[in-house]
């Protein structure tokens, strides 16, 4: 698997944006969706990485700069096809180190908290992400549920 710093250019991809959409808005109440469209995601503050194995897209995940020291991800998703391979936590892996380089302190992250939402808080709780209040511009929904880590610098997550 390869993980690359991606221009929102290539069909799959936008169809890999368009179908996290879909489902965003499928399993969340209306107002609760924050997941950005491709403007979003081609906004400077956020970078946008996909996973590949050949020409096979495998996943995405994007980290927004919210300040000097903190960090958000951004529209985590593993393509249908090739859910249960690890590929998730791959990009989170990779999220966090670059996190880490960025300088960042810590990653927060928002989710819903509806079953749909289930595998990925598990991931996050097994990188070690715990439960915060809202961060940012977010406020406080009964949908919503919020996780942030700690990065010290130089660590590794394994």
């Amino acid at each position: 698997m390869r993980i690359v710093a991606d221009d929102l250019t290539r069909p799959e991809v936008v169809a890999l944006v368009e179908f996290h959409l879909r489902s965003a808005f499928e399993n969340s109440p209306p107002g609760s969706v924050f997941a950005p469209d491709l403007s979003g995601l081609r906004d400077p503050s956020v970078t946008l990485w996909t996973a590949w194995d050949g020409d096979a897209l495998l996943g995405m995940g994007a980290l927004k700069r919210l300040d000097k020291d903190h960090g958000e991800l951004k529209s985590m998703r593993t393509a249908p096809a090739h859910l249960r391979r690890g590929v998730a936590a791959a990009m989170l892996d990779h999220l966090i180190a670059e996190g880490r380089a960025r300088g960042y302190r810590r990653l927060s992250l928002e989710t819903g908290n509806n079953a749909p939402f289930a595998p990925a808080r598990a991931l996050y709780e097994r990188a070690g992400f715990v439960e915060c209040g809202p961060f940012a511009d977010y406020s406080d929904t009964s949908f919503s549920r919020y996780y942030t880590l700690a990065l010290s610098p130089g660590a590794v997550h394994s």
